[in-house]
């Protein structure tokens, strides 16, 4: 939508969306309706995720970009640090709905901003003509396959077990859609979402495998670091936010020291595999945690996690753009943020997959049969922990320590995957230019002014005489 109707008008559109949802789940009554509100929601911070780096390829050439992106990065960290903290306290006093109500105030403030500020290039056409344009069915496949495997991936083992038909039939067809979905593109799809060139170098490639796997060791270590702070060691979800605030230390300065230095030395695979070398280090220390209690040393596993995905967030943006054109940005960026933000759902999955094994094996006999949900449901006597009288309340914090410690190695693993993908990747020069169709507005028409007004002088000088 951002290449058929511009760039002002989508960003808006999904502010508006996100606005909605969020006031939509803020007065939800009942679960369906406060999933309804979550999609929309989703759809409206999706979109604004993709359109925001979409707009700052379009302003400022891929060689100067890591600053910028630097930027956006420590916003985010800042966000994700502060989101347990404000939701910890938020949810120990009942007032969850107020998770969402925090959302509107700036959301507006964001949209005033745009109206004043994004005064960028929009394309010209009827809106039947760029309606045409629009990859429909591409659409369709990509939304409808993404959704079944979200289904299968979040229900499995948790509503159904992970062999029901409840669960392989949303799962087949979800990876089926997907197949179809690039087939789709590479072979009929006119104006493709995702141009089967953006696959086609292994530069590419090993881009967006590291913007896969990066954000899935992410979101695990944001869910599950929690979980393990208040099962085993008895924090309260406040105190376990502020726990996992180190993670959020080591984000920021990372960040702008990795783009500096890519801004600098207009390389990006030595920081890379620096990044992938400290993912790999931080899930080796938190898996020596156990029930006791070691702070300083959970806080080291974070800093390095911190390091690792602070490299990595920023820097795996330059392999995936320099090997492609910058006409390619749009729908480079689009699949960019497609794979970052579906990876943190199969982050969470596989996260939820390995806990319930586990957990179903250490925990105590008479413990899980007095479950409701059996062991689909441990997060839900996470508080009732502390009350557990002895031994039952010893092995209980055991077997979370445990379980979730199987977690971080099963995570080793994964960033040994993502290191090993880096090491697909060329180190190619930056772009130094940006697309001319899109760009300020203003710019464009003061350059507009400064041509007519150079004929007009040329027109105004008298003709040569003989």
């Amino acid at each position: 939508m951002a290449q058929v109707f511009g760039r002002r008008p989508c960003m808006l559109l999904a502010l508006a969306l996100f606005a909605l949802g969020s006031a939509l789940c803020g007065c939800a009554q009942s679960m369906r309706w406060l999933i309804a509100a979550r999609t929309l929601q989703g759809a409206g911070g999706g979109s604004i995720l993709a359109i925001t780096a979409i707009v700052i390829s379009d302003l400022v050439p891929l060689a100067e970009r890591a600053v910028y992106n630097a930027f956006i990065g420590m916003t985010w960290a800042v966000a994700a640090g502060m989101g347990p903290i404000v939701g910890g306290a938020l949810a120990e006093h009942g007032q969850w709905r107020w998770l969402f109500y925090l959302n509107l105030p700036l959301t507006g403030v964001a949209m005033v901003l745009v109206v004043l500020f994004l005064n960028v290039k929009t394309p010209r056409g009827s809106f039947t003509a760029k309606m045409r344009r629009m990859d429909w069915i591409g659409n369709a496949l990509v939304i409808s396959s993404s959704s079944a495997l979200v289904i299968a991936l979040t229900w499995g083992g948790v509503q159904h077990p992970w062999g029901s038909a409840q669960i392989l039939a949303p799962l087949v067809l979800g990876l089926v859609g997907l197949g179809a979905f690039v087939v789709y593109e590479a072979l009929v799809a006119k104006e493709p979402l995702v141009p089967i060139a953006l696959l086609a170098n292994r530069t590419s490639f090993s881009g967006y495998v590291q913007t896969f796997v990066s954000p899935l060791l992410t979101f695990s270590v944001l869910y599950f670091a929690p979980a393990f702070y208040q099962a085993s060691w008895g924090a309260s979800p406040i105190r376990s936010g502020v726990w996992l605030f180190g993670l959020v230390l080591a984000v920021g300065p990372v960040l702008l020291c990795s783009g500096a230095s890519i801004a600098r030395t207009k390389t990006y695979r030595v920081q890379l595999w620096l990044g992938w070398a400290a993912y790999v280090a931080g899930f080796g220390v938190m898996s020596t945690l156990t029930e006791r209690y070691a702070i300083a040393r959970a806080t080291g596993g974070l800093l390095l996690l911190g390091f690792g995905s602070g490299i990595v967030y920023s820097a795996s943006y330059f392999p995936v753009l320099a090997p492609l054109p910058v006409s390619a940005n749009a729908p480079a960026l689009a699949f960019f943020q497609f794979c970052r933000s579906f990876a943190s759902v199969w982050g969470v999955t596989i996260g939820t997959a390995v806990l319930q094994t586990q957990l179903a094996q250490r925990l105590p006999r008479d413990f899980v049969d007095a479950l409701p949900g059996g062991v689909s449901l441990a997060y839900a006597v996470i508080p009732a922990i502390a009350g557990l009288p002895e031994p039952a309340h010893t092995q209980v914090r055991v077997a979370f320590a445990q379980s979730i410690r199987v977690l971080w190695l099963v995570m080793i693993g994964v960033a040994a995957f993502g290191a090993l993908g880096a090491l697909l990747m060329r180190g190619l020069p930056l772009h130094t230019q940006v697309d001319e169709r899109w760009g300020m507005e203003e710019k464009a028409r003061r350059d507009e002014e400064a041509e007519e007004k150079v004929k007009e002088r040329q027109l105004e000088q008298p003709e040569p005489t003989l």
